[in-house]
């Protein structure tokens, strides 16, 4: 006779005319939730690989609308904003605003996707939302868009930094390019992360640099100077706007710190319009006053206006917000290649570093155009198109 465990043995017509189907079933249950239980167990004594994206971290459990405010502005203030006037001197004033609130209206439906998405998931990051909605390949991609858009980014840093040195010390733009790949890729590689406050600080120091600099060409501005209209440039606007305006990464964050779905959504609009307008003011400024000869780096414009101050002025604002963007996008990218690729240490710096440079080094140096391509490529791809991806993959599984 078998001895039973305590199951109750009801009998069951079967093919065989067996009393067990019931135990056998019960027995497979609990072999799965053993283990589903050991799984859960080893990723949270090993972690899961995800995608490190943003530098700025949330570093209190509970924070403020304010906070979460200066964060997500931190976010977005930063190199990308030096391209601006020279894209928008490519097609004019009126069409470069149109193409700059059109992009912050897209990206901002494409942010509240992705806050919804991070909500229903108890606050997942954006490659968990891949993941889960869109399956591996989802998380390849975004790991694909993140490399591009980094490398990207990197080889527009390296020129602008080289300009940036050439016109401060008097060097050849390839020669301040070395010395600051060097420099900037040695602290990379010896991981010297600045901290989310510092990143935060910085931030808001450009913005005030910013706002001071559009102060001193207000008196210089002729409207003249900036209504025309050529389309041949709209790709070029529309790759360096959307990547001055790519916050999503830090929305997870953001709206597990505050805890609530609608405070976190009434932030984000916020977070879109504050940096949208500066930047329109801050591109007009420039382009009423050069017009078509808006400089790649538009601040480097201002010794044309105020000899050497305008020179030092001119050259601070990239120096800070080029060399603190490098190192942490290089931090970030060389992350997710050891965590999503898991490569090592030193392979994952050398993947991130080196091909920029090399591409640099053969010729291609024009920083307002390689941001477009980033933007073009990388961001709307991890920012416009995967969560509209999610989206639509959401909804024809409901």
């Amino acid at each position: 006779m078998p001895v039973t465990d305590g199951t109750p043995r009801r009998k069951v017509t079967t093919s065989h005319g067996r009393y067990y189907a019931e135990r056998v079933a019960l027995a497979r249950r609990k072999k799965l939730r053993r283990k589903a239980a050991l799984i859960q167990l080893m990723r949270k004594r090993k972690g899961v690989a995800a995608i490190r994206t943003s530098m700025i971290r949330v570093e209190k459990a509970h924070i403020s609308k304010n906070e979460a405010l200066a964060i997500l502005v931190g976010t977005q203030i930063g190199a990308g904003v030096l391209g601006l006037p020279y894209a928008a001197s490519k097609v004019g004033l009126v069409p470069a605003m149109a193409v700059l609130f059109g992009v912050m209206l897209l990206m901002l439906t494409t942010a509240f996707i992705v806050l919804k998405f991070s909500a229903e998931m108890g606050g997942a990051q954006m490659s968990t939302i891949a993941n889960r909605t869109l399956g591996k390949a989802g998380g390849w991609l975004m790991y694909l868009s993140i490399f591009i858009m980094s490398f990207g980014a990197l080889l527009a840093y390296i020129a602008g930094m080289g300009s940036v040195f050439a016109s401060l010390f008097g060097v050849s733009d390839t020669v301040g390019a070395a010395i600051f790949w060097v420099l900037a890729s040695f602290v990379v590689y010896r991981g010297l992360e600045a901290s989310g406050k510092t990143e935060l600080i910085m931030s808001y120091v450009m913005l005030a640099l910013f706002i001071g600099v559009t102060l001193m060409l207000v008196p210089h501005a002729k409207l003249s100077n900036g209504l025309y209209t050529e389309l041949g440039g709209i790709l070029s606007i529309t790759g360096v706007a959307i990547f001055a305006l790519g916050c999503h990464t830090i929305i997870p964050d953001v709206y597990k710190g505050l805890g609530s779905y609608e405070e976190t959504k009434k932030v984000i609009v916020l977070a879109f319009l504050i940096p949208t307008v500066i930047y329109a003011v801050f591109m007009a400024a420039f382009l009423l006053v050069f017009g078509r000869g808006t400089p790649e780096i538009a601040t480097q414009g201002l010794e044309l206006l105020y000899g050497h101050l305008g020179r030092i002025v001119g050259n601070l604002i990239p120096l800070l917000a080029i060399t603190t963007s490098y190192i942490g996008i290089a931090l970030a990218q060389q992350s997710n290649s050891e965590e999503f690729v898991r490569l090592d240490r030193k392979v994952a710096w050398a993947l991130t570093v080196v091909p920029p440079a090399a591409l640099y080094f053969a010729g291609i140096r024009n920083f307002a155009d390689v941001l477009a391509f980033a933007g073009d490529t990388g961001d709307m791809l991890a920012f416009i198109v995967l969560p509209i991806l999610m989206w639509l993959a959401a909804k024809l599984r409901r």
